[in-house]
């Protein structure tokens, strides 16, 4: 009975996810979306480079016009590459750094800003200051840093609009040969040949006039130039079905369909929790199994296309810490059937990866080639993952620790909830501390053959030693006997505070040592800095409460029985 129901979860599950394929493949998935670009070191349909344009851009996959039109990216792109409105006063520049908007003169409360807005401010100052900083090699503050941000986000607007270089000429022999932009076709090609290529641009272009936003009415003149472009050179253009491949991840969006499932399970386990006679809890168990299936075909998607491991910059690394989480609990929930496991798991996941679903601007999803210092994928391949698995198991014991603390403020004692739950809790730390110690020591030896040293005190290495340090010291405690099952919960919540701060502090907030292809701006110290005061607010509230209730519950000894 239970192996139906958990069947009929995963069902559900997959019927949820293929039951509106068609929406997530529209008609446009042909020429328009496939059309090959050589863009940022690799080649890539025009459907990616519009999503990670107007994405970097505006920080959105959509747009809203002064008019109230909405347009979506790949709309929102042609729209700029043809440049069919007046994108000079158009507000599509996302500016969200409240200290640089204040140095700029612009309102606080606005969001986005037209390009003459920028270019007529105060920008061109700061920026003058913040290059002089870094020919200097000295370390960049994060208001100088947020200004960088904001110039490649106006250069790139800049090299979008009305663009007359956007690389879709293959290269003739060469796979690593630069391409051209369609302007520049007799640089690689014949005139008569450049010349029938540009005239068929010329008719893409005059029929987009045409017909506006109407991407559908554009198939068969994007096809012929797709096909033109294509027989140029056929060895060096990608094929169909890779351009399609990719087109379909774009669309698909394994990642955000992962987060809905976990919270559709998250609340069959929990009803199952409150009402055990209507005995959810293997549905539950399958809809949980459906979002991990599909963040793994999400993740086979991605390495395909990126020919690496998914995990090397901070959207990667989220995701990654995210199925992190799933996994380990959904494999300790096999193992003890607790109905423990889940419940933390599910809502730190969906915030894991609800929060790389929507903040492009500050997580960036781009997939790009990687540094030279990552480019060994053996120890890219078992380092990162080894590390952010710790980072995964972690969070799972900070969700525990806080299934726990409520249990305390429920019973004086805690009850045998709280028990179970801390030794849940105290299993899934000695999990992370193995994790994040073989990170360390394989980090240490790729150190060694990449930068020639096995430890320097970088800040990210620092980082890494001190969370490790601020979990050995309760499970040692715990194991002498000088740290109760009370004291564990609260030391797996707070000691998260370092994972935090060597994972996002690290990245967002110093932005110094060498591990600087994780680095990112946009962040926000101050929503960090309210959700660690108010969780830490909660946590010692709750030690106030159970020492309270514990010394009330303790008998108060007769004087006259001790002085007998």
């Amino acid at each position: 009975m239970n192996q139906l129901k958990f069947l009929w979860g995963l069902c559900l599950a997959c019927a949820l996810m293929v039951t509106p394929l068609s929406q997530w493949q529209p008609t446009t998935q042909t020429a328009v979306d496939t059309l090959a670009v050589q863009l940022d070191g690799r080649k890539k349909p025009l459907d990616t480079v519009a999503r990670e344009t107007v994405a970097t851009i505006h920080g959105s996959g959509q747009y809203q016009l002064t008019s109230g039109e909405v347009l979506d990216a790949p709309q929102t792109y042609w729209s700029l590459w043809l440049n069919s409105r007046d994108w000079n006063d158009e507000p599509f520049i996302l500016v969200n750094y409240r200290p640089l908007k204040t140095q700029l003169g612009l309102p606080l409360e606005q969001k986005y800003f037209s390009f003459s807005t920028l270019i007529n401010s105060e920008l061109g100052g700061i920026l003058q200051k913040a290059h002089t900083q870094q020919l200097q090699e000295q370390p960049l503050t994060r208001d100088e840093r947020e200004a960088f941000t904001l110039e490649d986000r106006l250069n790139l607007m800049l090299d979008t609009v009305g663009s007359q270089t956007l690389p879709l000429v293959p290269y003739p022999s060469d796979i690593k040969g630069a391409w051209v932009g369609i302007a520049e076709a007799q640089q690689l090609y014949p005139p008569e040949i450049a010349a029938r290529i540009q005239t068929e641009f010329e008719r893409l272009n005059q029929q987009y006039q045409e017909n506006g936003d109407d991407l559908g009415r554009l198939q068969d003149t994007t096809a012929m130039l797709q096909k033109s472009l294509a027989d140029l050179s056929p060895e060096i253009y990608p094929d169909s079905a890779t351009l399609q491949r990719e087109v379909f991840f774009n669309y698909f969006h394994p990642f955000g369909k992962a987060w809905q499932l976990y919270a559709i399970a998250f609340l069959t386990l929990l009803t199952s929790q409150l009402i055990p006679t209507l005995n959810l809890y293997w549905s539950g168990m399958g809809l949980f199994l459906g979002g991990i299936l599909v963040q793994i075909f999400g993740f086979i998607l991605r390495m395909q296309i990126a020919g690496r491991p998914p995990v090397t910059n901070m959207y990667e690394s989220v995701v990654w810490v995210g199925f992190g989480i799933a996994a380990l609990a959904f494999c300790f929930e096999l193992q003890t059937r607790a109905r423990s496991y889940l419940l933390a798991a599910a809502p730190l996941a969906v915030v894991c990866l609800l929060l790389a679903d929507s903040l492009p601007a500050v997580l960036d999803p781009s997939i790009e080639p990687l540094v030279p210092v990552l480019q060994d994928n053996f120890w890219l391949s078992i380092h990162v993952p080894t590390i952010t698995l710790s980072y995964a198991s972690f969070a799972l014991a900070m969700g525990l620790g806080h299934l726990a603390l409520v249990q305390y403020w429920r019973q004086p004692q805690g009850g045998s909830t709280a028990t179970i739950l801390s030794r849940l809790n105290t299993r899934v730390i000695q999990v992370g501390i193995l994790l994040l110690t073989a990170g360390i020591i394989l980090g240490g030896i790729w150190a060694h053959f990449s930068w020639g040293r096995f430890w320097g005190w970088d800040p990210k290495e620092t980082w890494a030693l001190i969370a490790l340090l601020c979990y050995l010291a309760p499970v040692h405690g715990r194991l002498a006997g000088w740290l109760g099952q009370f004291g564990m919960n609260v030391a797996s919540v707070l000691a998260f505070n370092a994972v935090l701060m060597a994972w996002y502090g690290v990245n967002f907030v110093l932005g110094t040592g060498l591990h600087s292809y994780g680095f990112g701006t946009g962040g926000s110290e101050l929503l960090i800095a309210s959700i660690v005061g108010l969780d830490t607010f909660f946590v010692l509230a709750t030690i106030l409460r159970h020492r309270s209730r514990h010394d009330a519950s303790v008998p108060v000894p007769d004087v006259q029985t001790v002085d007998a």
